[in-house]
């Protein structure tokens, strides 16, 4: 740390600027004036030191100091993460909240490490210890299990271990010995550069997809494992919402929930939903495997600009544990306008709509820390990302949507009619698309049967069809269409209403098994194939139509119960006695 006090030259906003040769180095941490706000060095030269806070500078004046701490802009890892909310810079909002009442003041520290954990110790005296490597275990929650990692570069010999029992963050659990009799304490907790990327041994290409319980995910536009994903939408079209069933439902282990930039009241919505959340997994509360850091609209940009690292880095840590994580990031379009912001402050030349000219290069260091990976330690782990894209006026073609696109492999497109119309998720299903349909369709037809993979492309092609009719039915009307086309559009009709739109307020339609959306694709295929068998031997569509078989597929969501898939054999059976009055060999 160094031992010389600098002083503030000039303010603007949350940048601040330091004259003169000051031996800061890049991306260090320091604090700033007497109430020691928070700061990251941005820019260096012979000149000029710029520096970003994190806190509001309101008050701050020149010829304040500003001390350097010596070490990256980190955050402290380990016991406590999960049940906990923290603000964007990883301090816990409700540690702020018991000292300092329900307004954050500047200035404010580092909570303190006082709990005790129970540790049960993995190593004993004179043990080789690698890097990675689990050394002791923390029943954090009473569903996830923490395990303490050795800090990446350490490799030695273990002296001086303690025995299994209650210790703080900041007791010594082992001394380990380095080459060149050098001794480095191992503690329960760790620090780590948030914009760091955590080591690891090797990437594993993606090969199973994250289910989600949603069919028009898991069926049509699935993501894998250690994949990205955007969810861009407009205003009221039902991100938040997604996200709120990806988190719940998804077979990650953990989840960590970024709420970055978005309205206050949205925000405290979403915390105490969490709060009252029961984990369908283990019928406890859903913090008990959830993080969530909170930033919001009237919080410091900065921070804003900050919390989408500080989300990742935890994201990282617990899949170096071994552990699947989802995080949910909402939205990145605010994180991207905290940039705009502090760049124009920075006085540098803007880009398309005033964004900088760094903010693909910015977005692509996030979202290329989705990975499927093999840890230091040999488990297999990953971070799914899942970040929501809030464009103006709900137009695609801006700058962020764009860019994300060309760094994500799957896009989940938001429509705001499908949303008016209350259709959700809504979820377009023309404009949408995923990537890993190579990587994923040999676990599907190993999992679920190559017929699986064989509906999806059914499905699609049915819908894709509908899309070219309908633009002909706005046209010149339906009554023109062959009755070819027109059960194209009839069942088509059954797809979108009966099984791409989900109820998440329903105990049986919010989270869909594999095998249930299976059957069900399978079904109307079926009442398809049959009917399409009658058209072509002249049997009018409209008395198809009058058996009432469309109508009963629609609610066949709902009247199916999740371990009932029996009874779409019932289904098959009616459809087959109702059609078998129109025709022979159908």
């Amino acid at each position: 740390m160094n031992d010389m006090i600098y002083s503030v030259y000039g303010i603007n906003g949350p940048v601040v600027t330091v004259k003169g040769s000051v031996p800061f180095s890049m991306q260090e941490m320091v604090y700033v004036g007497n109430k020691r706000l928070i700061g990251e060095v941005i820019a260096v030269s012979s000149e000029f030191t710029t520096i970003q806070v994190y806190e509001d500078t309101v008050g701050l004046k020149a010829g304040e100091p500003v001390v350097g701490s010596g070490n990256a802009m980190a955050l402290l890892l380990g016991p406590g993460l999960l049940s906990n909310i923290f603000d964007g810079i990883g301090r816990p909002l409700d540690d702020m909240f018991e000292k300092q009442g329900a307004f954050i003041n500047i200035g404010y520290g580092e909570e303190s490490n006082e709990k005790k954990w129970s540790v049960e110790m993995l190593i004993s005296e004179g043990d080789e210890v690698k890097q990675g490597q689990i050394f002791a275990v923390i029943n954090e929650t009473p569903v996830i299990k923490h395990k303490c990692l050795v800090p990446y570069g350490v490799n030695g010999f273990a002296h001086n271990v303690a025995v299994s029992g209650e210790y703080t963050l900041d007791d010594v659990l082992a001394q380990v010995e380095l080459p060149g009799a050098h001794t480095l304490p191992l503690k329960m907790s760790q620090h780590w550069p948030i914009r760091t990327p955590r080591p690891i041994k090797e990437k594993i290409p993606p090969s199973i997809p994250l289910i989600t319980g949603q069919r028009v995910i898991d069926s049509l536009f699935p993501v894998a494992k250690g994949g990205a994903s955007a969810i861009p939408g407009g205003f009221g079209s039902g991100k938040t919402m997604t996200q709120h069933q990806l988190a719940k439902w998804c077979d990650a282990d953990i989840i960590v929930y970024v709420g970055c930039g978005e309205r206050g009241n949205e925000m405290c919505q979403v915390l105490d939903e969490f709060s009252h959340l029961i984990d369908p997994k283990t019928n406890r509360p859903m913090t008990d495997r959830t993080v969530l850091i909170a930033n919001t609209s009237n919080m410091p940009v900065a921070a804003r600009e900050a919390s989408i690292y500080t989300g990742v880095t935890i994201a990282e840590y617990y899949r170096d544990m071994g552990y699947h994580v989802a995080m949910m990031a909402d939205s990145t379009s605010r994180w991207a306008e905290a940039l705009r912001e502090i760049s124009g402050r920075l006085e540098e030349m803007p880009a398309e709509e005033g964004f900088p000219a760094y903010l693909p290069s910015r977005l692509s260091d996030f979202y290329e820390r989705a990975s499927y990976v093999r840890t230091l330690g040999g488990d297999e782990g990953s971070v799914t990302l899942i970040g929501a894209v809030s464009p103006q006026g709900a137009d695609f073609s801006e700058p962020v949507t764009q860019n994300t696109k060309r760094f994500t492999r799957c896009f989940w497109a938001l429509d705001k009619s499908l949303a008016y119309q209350r259709h959700y998720p809504a979820i377009n299903w023309m404009q949408s698309y995923t990537e890993y349909y190579s990587d994923l369709d040999k676990w599907y037809e190993q999992k679920q049967g190559a017929d699986f993979v064989t509906y999806r492309k059914r499905i699609m092609s049915l819908l894709n069809e509908e899309d070219g009719l309908i633009e002909i039915v706005r046209l010149i009307g339906s009554d023109v269409l062959p009755d070819e086309q027109k059960l194209i559009i009839e069942i088509s009709r059954v797809i979108r209403v009966g099984f791409l739109q989900q109820n998440a307020f329903h105990a049986e339609d919010t989270y869909v098994p594999l095998k249930k959306q299976k059957l069900m694709m399978g079904v109307i295929l079926h009442l398809y194939d049959k009917a399409q068998s009658l058209v072509q031997q002249q049997v009018p569509i409209s008395d198809i139509m009058s058996t009432g078989l469309f109508e009963k597929l629609t609610t066949m969501k709902y009247e199916v119960e999740n371990d009932r898939n029996d009874k779409f054999d019932l289904y098959i059976k009616e459809i087959d006695e109702k059609l078998s009055a129109f025709g022979r060999d159908i």
